[in-house]
């Protein structure tokens, strides 16, 4: 039973967060199932099995605040099943240890590129509302499916920066379509991992624990996202991008850093990046202050 209430909690969190950031439910879910031993295939369909239920909360609460985007969700869900029924059939006899690092360093890179332009420049207005294509959306989808399914999580990490670095939707309309389009990823994925190895290794228990504690977070999700400014909200989804990756690639073979400079260089992260989050609040306020003046009635003297 604490085993099973712990699961929830966690389901809870790693929910809270990705329906609020839009990445890090299937990052945080499965490291969890790993460290408890469970093997990579098994981690990784148990946590789709429960992301049908959370991603379906999810995508319904985004959409009853107007933070979802239905032809993005069309165009690159659909091309997200696919690549995530694909990348289960392989996961479940392929290892992915080589892959991860490089995958890593992609996002990291497009980490680095969000967290400075919302920090620095703030949510770009020249390209916002202008319609994404089909011909960026459904390779997009494609690819973070089949990651996503390889690797226990990745639709968010490799989705959300693509279209938040695209600077033609909101932050939290990104946010949005990314979370509501994940539910036919999910389903896709729990579809390949059962054709693939049955109920082999699958906890069904578990998979309610998840889904019992990311449905009671994703409308406070939703409803949060809608309060925290775009600039600030960029500035915070690059950030978790970053520390996510710079911790993947620390761990993997390529580099193999010792505890110390492990901590000092996550240190030195957490620093940077409660850095960049505090300067984007300030630059918000001074915005607000600016269009407040702006927007008071004029007064002539006699």
């Amino acid at each position: 039973m604490r085993t099973l209430v712990l699961l929830a909690l966690a389901g809870l969190g790693a929910q809270l967060v990705d329906g609020s950031l839009g990445m890090a439910y299937g990052v945080t879910s499965t490291t969890l199932l790993l460290a408890m031993g469970t093997n990579p295939a098994a981690a990784s369909a148990t946590v789709h099995l429960a992301e049908i239920g959370t991603t379906l909360m999810s995508g319904a609460a985004h959409w009853r605040f107007g933070n979802v985007d239905w032809k993005v969700v069309a165009r690159i869900g659909v091309p997200g099943a696919v690549g995530a029924f694909l990348g289960a059939t392989v996961l479940s006899t392929l290892s992915t240890e080589v892959a991860e690092p490089v995958m890593s360093l992609i996002l990291l890179g497009l980490g680095l590129y969000v967290m400075s332009r919302f920090t620095f420049r703030g949510l770009p207005k020249g390209q916002l509302g202008k319609p994404l294509r089909k011909r960026f959306l459904s390779p997009l989808g494609l690819v973070a499916g089949f990651l996503d399914a390889t690797g226990g999580g990745g639709w968010g990490p490799v989705g959300t920066p693509a279209l938040l670095a695209s600077g033609r939707m909101e932050p939290r309309k990104v946010i949005g379509s990314i979370d509501t389009s994940e539910f036919l990823v999910a389903i896709a994925a729990s579809l390949g991992f059962l054709f693939s190895l049955g109920s082999q290794g699958i906890d069904f228990l578990w998979v309610l624990a998840f889904l019992v504690g990311g449905l009671i977070a994703a409308p406070i999700a939703a409803w949060l996202v809608r309060l925290v400014p775009p600039r600030v909200l960029g500035s915070a989804v690059g950030g978790i991008i970053v520390v996510t990756n710079v911790r993947t690639v620390m761990r993997s073979d390529w580099v193999g850093a010792t505890g110390t400079v492990s901590s000092a260089v996550y240190g030195l992260l957490y620093v940077l990046w409660a850095a960049a989050v505090a300067y984007s609040v300030r630059a918000y306020r001074r915005e607000k202050a600016t269009e407040s003046l702006a927007e008071e009635p004029q007064t002539v003297g006699a």
